[in-house]
């Protein structure tokens, strides 16, 4: 090998070890970022209930300030407007109830929580379907629209795969509907179903191992330059 291609390559090499630095130290910046939204979201969770952001507030709603905040909302469910969508939990397959909550002023989503396959019709879990005015307790979740990994929503054979707000309330012909939805706490309802609190909140932190990654290729970048530049013609 020539000392001009031998210099080229070690340019490369250093340019290579530039750049995964620079991925590792992203990968950090991302961790410090990865626990502030853990800590943040941990504080919402525990934090007092507040009553859910009416017409007025949903312009300044979103994930980044507002997602798992708690919540409460005082209304009557529209039962006979609930939409199933399909579910993996740890009790296994099935579907979130979200019902329509109308409240004075709007109407809320609730997803009431999971139900299995066999408790997929109404009347199968009656006695949960609550009627008169209910006050629901929870925490807000932002849209989920479109549906999920290979799995579009399909409104017109009522088919969903995401809890998409906006999308479902045109399906079920809903009025006025605050933009995003309510996972219902743990309180029982009669009879069982809906089974909800099984809100899943979890952030995968890997970000440490990929830094450690990043770094590792750099330090290979750099001794590979080095042995290049000490090559004697």
């Amino acid at each position: 090998m020539t000392r001009a291609r031998r210099a080229a390559f070690a340019a490369a090499a250093l340019i290579a070890a530039i750049g995964l630095a620079a991925l590792g130290v992203w990968q950090l910046e991302r961790r410090i970022w990865k626990h502030e939204l853990a800590a943040a979201v941990d504080a919402r969770i525990h934090a007092a209930p507040v009553a859910a952001p009416g017409p007025g507030e949903w312009n300044r709603v979103d994930a980044k300030t507002d997602a798992y905040r708690r919540i409460t909302a005082t209304g009557v469910f529209r039962h006979d407007r609930e939409t199933l969508v399909q579910a993996v939990t740890d009790r296994g397959p099935g579907f979130w109830v979200l019902t329509p909550l109308e409240t004075p002023g709007f109407t809320l989503l609730v997803n009431r929580g999971f139900v299995p396959r066999d408790r997929r019709a109404p009347e199968a879990r009656a006695a949960g379907n609550l009627p008169g005015p209910v006050t629901v307790a929870g925490l807000l979740r932002v849209t989920e629209p479109g549906g999920a990994f290979l799995r579009t929503n399909d409104p017109a054979a009522d088919r969903w795969f995401s809890r998409d707000v906006a999308t479902i309330a045109k399906a079920r012909g809903l009025g006025k509907t605050a933009p995003y939805f309510v996972d219902a706490d743990a309180s029982p309802n009669p009879g069982g179903y809906p089974v909800g609190g099984l809100t899943v909140v979890r952030f995968p932190d890997n970000h440490m191992v990929y830094a450690l990654t990043w770094f590792a290729l750099c330090a290979l970048s750099l001794f590979f330059a080095w042995r290049l530049w000490r090559i004697r013609d």
